[in-house]
């Protein structure tokens, strides 16, 4: 960490960095945890223009105002620096842990929006999410999703034209599948293991958000793309708000297919070939 980070941490806290080391995790940057003269610790996240760190300190924020969901304290944001508040870490997402998260999640879900969207474009990851105020979301899904991020990765090369050409094709018939919601929910937005913070047997924090309001079952089927969530987290979260039929069936997949469309344009690889086999099940 540098002399200037160093003296912006002093104005900001009031307090001298005596030391300071690595943090797993982070997209953008450098994230490090904070040792202050004054006994405090905090989670320094060090980014430069563009980094979109200013944005991810107003979806900590907007969160923490908005909904019941624990995340960070956020002290600062700007592109160069998010300062935030240390959240206790101990243990996994044990069956204790994945029930109080359902408790949590279903809370945030049950937020509702005017329309879904949000007031204004976030980020996800390193990448900037579109999030124009649609009042349909088999819309919203369509062209802000599904065909803005297949066209991010086309145009990085990422994703070959023809495969671009079968998304444009899937996003025509989502209707097939898909049901207008009755309401657009309040959603985290990248709700995977790394960014579920647990503390013996509870959920102490949700970090990285990349909010907007939605369709819930969009992060539903986030949370199962990489083992995030399972059984002990669904059969909790029934209890709160049942599933309507087909979701593992059928929409898990379709919705998965965006974060699959944001690791291609990030990696590329074998995403691709995740995204083919997805288009392949829905007939494209």
């Amino acid at each position: 960490m540098d002399q200037e980070t160093t003296t912006r941490i002093h104005e900001i806290t009031g307090a001298r960095p005596a030391r300071n080391h690595p943090l797993g995790g982070g997209c953008i940057g450098d994230v490090r945890r904070v040792d202050l003269d004054d006994g405090r610790v905090v989670v320094a996240k060090l980014g430069g223009l563009g980094s979109g760190l200013a944005c991810e300190g107003e979806m900590l924020r907007y969160l923490a105002t908005h909904s019941d969901l624990p995340v960070p304290g956020v002290l600062f944001a700007d592109d160069g620096l998010l300062l935030m508040d240390l959240l206790p870490t101990g243990g996994g997402l044990d069956t204790s842990a994945q029930e109080h998260a359902a408790d949590l999640v279903a809370a945030l879900h049950d937020v509702r929006g005017p329309a879904f969207g949000f007031q204004t474009d976030t980020v996800i990851g390193s990448l900037d999410q579109p999030n124009t105020q649609n009042a349909s979301w088999l819309e919203f899904f369509r062209d802000q999703r599904l065909r803005y991020m297949a066209l991010e990765a086309a145009n990085a090369g990422r994703l070959p034209g023809p495969v671009m050409h079968r998304i444009d094709q899937l996003a025509a018939k989502l209707s097939t599948w898909i049901d207008e919601p009755t309401h657009p929910s309040l959603i985290h937005g990248d709700m995977w293991t790394g960014n579920v913070l647990c503390d013996g047997g509870r959920i102490s924090g949700f970090i990285d958000p990349a909010i907007y309001y939605a369709d819930p079952e969009i992060e539903l089927a986030f949370t199962t793309l990489f083992g995030t969530f399972g059984d002990s987290f669904f059969n909790r979260y029934r209890e709160h708000r049942p599933l309507a039929p087909g979701f593992f069936e059928e929409r898990r997949d379709l919705y998965n297919l965006y974060p699959l469309l944001v690791h291609v344009r990030l990696f590329g690889g074998s995403y691709v070939s995740a995204v083919e086999k997805t288009l392949k099940q829905f007939g494209c």
